[in-house]
């Protein structure tokens, strides 16, 4: 990655994260059919950060050994990061349209398919198989004496899922200080509100009970989430400490005012006169500098 991309502030980083949800739902409308835009827009300042700032990540070798690695659990929301990919040079918009779910040409799907993308780590998007991935991954960082970090990006409502469960206590007993997990707590999923389909709650305790640092923050001010990254120690895979685990406090639909906090949104599809409503909603939210 460049100096130019690591070097941007917080107030950049905001202005990015307002370009790629205007770029999302335009991707969405272009596709033509639904996403998950509501999980897509509460984690974009996240994934925003991680790429263009706090990752050793360089999309022109997406697949430099030394690379960090970030697994999408909820893989439903891949499109936010297809749309991260375009904006970095690594694809256009053009080609993300013509190669999205078709017949013979298929590249881009509704979930991310390490087959057809390089810059994906891992297909996912069978709820709660992140986790032991990205644990695996960590580990063998170890096993290999390499110092790259390895990032999970988890919904909340796949913490009903046993194997996120198994994954975390292993990676609390081998104390595998270079794995992140990044938890967008966003209290939506599809059937509902997460707390009552089956609640998660304390979710901080529960992830300390479990031999994990946890950081809590709001995952939708920009400033608290460079503040988070910003404060990981540096990555060893051989010195053992506790896995650290943020939690991303977020609101689903983030940015677009009609999405906000509605269930229905989990996963839809937008309409010429939908998809310029939340352009203009975007748009409404950039800060005064």
């Amino acid at each position: 990655m460049t100096s130019t991309i690591k070097n941007l502030t917080v107030q950049e980083l905001e202005d990015k994260a307002i370009e790629i949800r205007k770029n999302l739902c335009t991707y969405i409308y272009r596709i033509g059919i639904a996403g998950h835009l509501g999980g897509e827009l509460s984690v974009i300042d996240m994934a925003v950060a991680l790429y263009y700032k706090y990752m050793n990540y360089d999309p022109k070798n997406p697949n430099m050994p030394e690379r960090d690695r970030l697994i999408l659990s909820k893989g439903h929301c891949a499109e936010a990061l297809y749309t991260i990919y375009q904006d970095m040079g690594m694809y256009t918009m053009d080609y993300m349209v013509d190669h999205f779910e078709s017949l013979e040409t298929a590249v881009f799907s509704m979930h991310p398919n390490r087959k057809y993308i390089d810059a994906i780590e891992a297909s996912t998007g069978s709820l709660g198989h992140g986790m032991p991935i990205a644990t695996g991954l960590a580990l063998g960082a170890r096993m290999s004496n390499e110092n790259w970090r390895t990032f999970c990006i988890i919904g909340d409502g796949e913490l009903q899922e046993g194997t996120n469960w198994e994954a975390f206590m292993t990676a609390g007993h081998y104390q595998l200080g270079n794995l992140v997990a990044i938890i967008d707590k966003n209290d939506l999923q599809m059937s509902g509100p997460t707390g009552q389909t089956n609640s998660i709650d304390p979710l901080d305790a529960k992830m300390r009970a479990f031999g994990w640092d946890v950081i809590e923050i709001n995952g939708n001010d920009m400033g608290e989430v460079c503040a988070a990254l910003e404060s990981l120690p540096p990555s060893d895979p051989i010195i053992r400490r506790k896995p650290i685990c943020i939690i991303s406090n977020t609101v689903k639909g983030k940015g677009v005012s009609f999405m906000e906090n509605v269930v229905g949104w989990h996963a839809g599809q937008l309409n010429k006169e939908k998809w310029e409503e939340a352009l203009e909603s975007i748009e409404n939210t950039r800060k005064v500098r």
